[in-house]
């Protein structure tokens, strides 16, 4: 095979640029935008969820057009960065927003029964987004791809916890030698693994076992919302913990299990070397037939 470009996991042979070639110069009046959606089509190249991978698609073009092997039609616009402007998330307007900030110092049991809900989507989502930005110490960041949002309110309404789950690494060492997939697998089914980029207890709040039992109600039913919000399940959970700053603990409670280590390099460590803190790997597997699901086609 004679392969030009690798591209998110796609490989583009010599063929495949003739292809694009080709499609250009049939449509001379269409727009990048355009040309990548017919790219798409022409490929069948479709997210699980059925719609095209347009954004991808436009990467890969961009990534050819630069290394001289195509040439694409002139920008017609410029699009505003919103990723960048959507980095940060508003200030609360606390006249809109009643936020109890009492502090929370009983057993568990006194603050329950707790409501856990999934707020991607909703009208309380801007109120995660903004108790991350400012509790957090790695702050807010949108996330990219398949993802969710929780907080955890008190049965009185006052807020005591924020989780964010998103997308999984593609390579994850420790990871992917515990459930065994190949390349291939892991390519076609990573979507059904979530990472746990955030989980928050607020500053306010100093609950014995709320950690772990909040993370142990979650485990329970995001297969069934991510179902309901992507069109698919998830069969397992992960997280990153920096043994700098913390020990796990309530990971480690509510029955997580400790992976390894990851290797500090990160996705962009051309030298391979570590340019980055080394963090603890923990998964959860939501079902006893995750090995089987995962490496299934």
């Amino acid at each position: 095979m004679d392969e030009i470009l690798r591209h998110r996991g796609r490989i583009v042979t010599a063929a495949d640029v003739g292809t694009i070639r080709a499609l250009i110069a049939g449509h001379p009046g269409a727009s990048r935008r355009q040309l990548s959606k017919l790219l798409c089509e022409s490929w069948s190249w479709r997210q699980p969820n059925g719609e095209l991978r347009d954004m991808v698609c436009r990467g890969l073009m961009l990534a050819l057009a630069r290394a001289g092997h195509i040439e694409l039609p002139a920008h017609r616009c410029w699009p505003p960065n919103n990723a960048i402007a959507h980095r940060r998330p508003a200030a609360i307007d606390s006249a809109t927003i009643d936020l109890d900030r009492t502090p929370v110092t009983v057993r568990l049991a006194a603050v329950g029964p707790l409501v856990i809900r999934q707020v991607r989507r909703t009208g309380d989502e801007r109120l995660f987004d903004q108790l991350v930005a400012e509790h957090h110490y790695l702050g807010y960041t949108r996330p990219v791809g398949e993802h969710l949002k929780y907080v955890v309110w008190s049965a009185s309404g006052q807020p005591l916890a924020c989780l964010a789950w998103s997308s999984a690494a593609r390579h994850l060492g420790p990871r992917d030698r515990f459930i065994g997939w190949s390349a291939e697998a892991r390519r076609r089914n990573l979507r059904y693994l979530a990472y746990n980029t955030r989980f928050l207890i607020l500053p306010w709040v100093d609950v014995r076992y709320l950690a772990s039992h909040v993370l142990g109600r979650i485990a329970r039913s995001i297969a069934r919302d991510w179902q309901e919000l992507y069109g698919h399940p998830v069969y397992y959970l992960e997280t990153f913990v920096d043994p700098e700053r913390y020990r796990g603990t309530c990971y480690r409670a509510a029955n997580w299990l400790w992976l390894g280590r990851t290797t500090g390099r990160g996705k962009d460590a051309p030298t391979r070397r570590a340019n980055r803190p080394l963090k603890e790997v923990l998964g959860y597997p939501l079902t006893a037939s995750f090995r089987a699901r995962l490496e299934a086609a």
